[in-house]
């Protein structure tokens, strides 16, 4: 596998291209920001924020009634701007190394300031990552600590999922499930050979503007299945990251009777396959089962090629569990200027942290 182990930031796993394509092809409604650190640069972006994005089901369903009622009230107050700290195309927030921490804070404070905005939001923070240095894990140990004696207040952020390649095939990974699971698996597996995949790398010249935007097309219609509506990628994001060689990228692209039906976007980083985008046809992906099929062709080829750990993104933990997946946990530090605000979230904040309450029941239900 190619590999480069000088890295730029603090906490990337994925090709460092990647974030550059974010900062100069943000999301919709993002503004990109390089916030000044001494001599380094960290990257952030301003968006809106629905602050009930990660709150557990009633709580958004409450919301939602009060939207309705009061909406352009709603809509100032718990949908306020907010300058972020990170990026929504890496996994975690990332720092140079050797970034001052009363210097990152400062910087910080002065940019919220230059903006206006009441709201300031250090996202992604790693909490003890397998998937990290112990240098890169003492850093955030020690920026979460300096953030919260600060005045922000640190709440548990979505959970990254995991699978270390500890099996040398499927069936010794199967065995690992209770009888009833097995069965399930094997049932939605069962249309294995009436899909045909295909490994194709970023920068071939498969990827024209036809399929480009029959790609992202498939994209769009998994952000609109999701729950959480965020971070709405571009076409042109898409097409760079697509068209560019250099990133040690590939799709593995799924065919049913000669038709796409759905695809992964991943990277190769190190012992790592990143599973970064996926895009689906419906229905004719859930009638394959394609999210159970790509799960297990994507440990098949970590075990071909001798990758250590597939990461396989945020979202859906509960689905991810009942696949075998483990998770590492991310800190959000958030300074918030309206103390009403403040105090309500920091009252209610284990409300925010819904991914967490998901991991506890399943695992106490174990």
């Amino acid at each position: 596998m190619v590999c480069n182990n000088t890295k730029k930031y603090l906490n990337l796993l994925e090709p460092e291209e990647v974030v550059n394509r974010f900062l100069n092809n943000p999301p919709e409604g993002f503004d990109p920001v390089i916030l000044e650190v001494e001599s380094k640069n960290v990257p952030g972006f301003l968006a809106e924020l629905d602050l009930f994005i990660t709150a557990d089901e009633s709580v958004k369903r409450l919301f939602q009634k009060y939207r309705k009622l009061i909406p352009g009230f709603v809509k100032n107050f718990f949908t306020p701007k907010v300058f972020f700290v990170g990026t929504t195309v890496s996994e975690y927030a990332l720092f140079p190394s050797g970034t001052d921490l009363k210097s990152l804070k400062d910087s910080a404070f002065k940019r919220l300031k230059e903006t206006g905005l009441k709201f300031l939001i250090f996202k992604d923070i790693p909490s003890e990552s397998p998937l990290l240095s112990g240098i890169e894990n003492e850093f955030s140990k020690k920026l979460i600590s300096y953030l919260e004696k600060s005045g922000f207040l640190v709440i548990f952020g979505q959970a990254l999922a995991y699978v270390q390649i500890d099996f040398s095939s499927v069936d010794e990974y199967l065995g690992r499930f209770s009888r009833s699971r097995r069965k399930d698996f094997k049932r939605k597996l069962r249309v294995f050979p009436q899909v045909s995949i295909s490994k194709i790398p970023l920068g071939d010249e498969f990827f024209n503007e036809e399929t480009i935007e029959l790609l992202y097309k498939y994209y769009l219609d998994v952000y609109e299945n999701s729950k959480i509506h965020f971070d709405k990628l571009t076409y042109q994001f898409f097409k760079k990251l697509l068209t560019d060689k250099e990133n040690n990228g590939m799709v593995f692209l799924y065919k049913s009777q000669d038709k796409v039906i759905g695809y992964n976007l991943c990277f190769m980083v190190q012992d790592y396959l990143i599973d970064k985008y996926i895009g689906f046809l419906y229905p004719e992906a859930l009638e394959y089962n394609l999210y159970f099929l790509s799960w297990f062709y994507n440990l098949s080829y970590c075990i071909e090629n001798n990758i250590k750990t597939y990461i396989a993104g945020w979202t859906d933990p509960e689905i991810k569990s009942y696949l075998g997946a483990r998770f590492t946990y991310t800190y959000h530090a958030v300074y918030i200027k309206n103390p009403v605000l403040r105090f309500v979230l920091t009252r209610f904040k284990s409300l925010f942290e819904s991914d967490k309450r998901i991991i506890e029941k399943l695992d106490s239900n174990l």
